[in-house]
């Protein structure tokens, strides 16, 4: 059941990842929205850990 929200959760983080306008702090802000959204999707229950991870790789995605 889990292979079904795998996809869309890649399209979201290929997305941000995408995502080379604006600030650390929207993109952090965004990463945390889709990790929520991931973390309750993929491990229910885990919305804030989720938030968490999402959070810095947005905050981080424009310095690889």
């Amino acid at each position: 059941m889990h292979r079904k929200f795998i996809i869309p959760a890649l399209v979201l983080v290929a997305g941000l990842s995408a995502c080379n306008a604006g600030t650390d702090l929207e993109r952090a802000a965004i990463g945390g929205v889709v990790g929520c959204a991931v973390g309750e999707i993929v491990s229910d229950g885990k919305c804030i850990a989720g938030a968490g991870i999402g959070a810095a790789g947005g905050a981080l995605s424009n310095d690889f």
